[in-house]
């Protein structure tokens, strides 16, 4: 019987886990050789970051009032 392979050992090295780019939608290498990740390529990072960047994505918060006084929306 063959003895485990202690931890560490480069023989156990973990194989790269092929995920979706959430750019193009096509295969991503995420590991640490990939500087992209979890993106394909430098191309499907620019443009997430230009999409952000020109308020193409939103997060959701709750509405705030017309004069900007949002203690009205505090529950009592």
């Amino acid at each position: 019987m063959p003895k485990p392979n202690p931890p560490g050992n480069p023989e156990q090295a973990i194989a790269p886990r092929i995920i979706r780019c959430p750019g193009c939608g096509g295969d991503s290498v995420y590991a640490a050789s990939n500087p992209f990740r979890p993106f394909c390529s430098e191309r499907c990072r620019g443009a997430d970051f230009g999409a952000w960047a020109s308020e193409g994505y939103r997060v959701a918060a709750p509405p705030t009032s017309p004069d900007g006084d949002d203690s009205e929306l505090l529950p009592d």
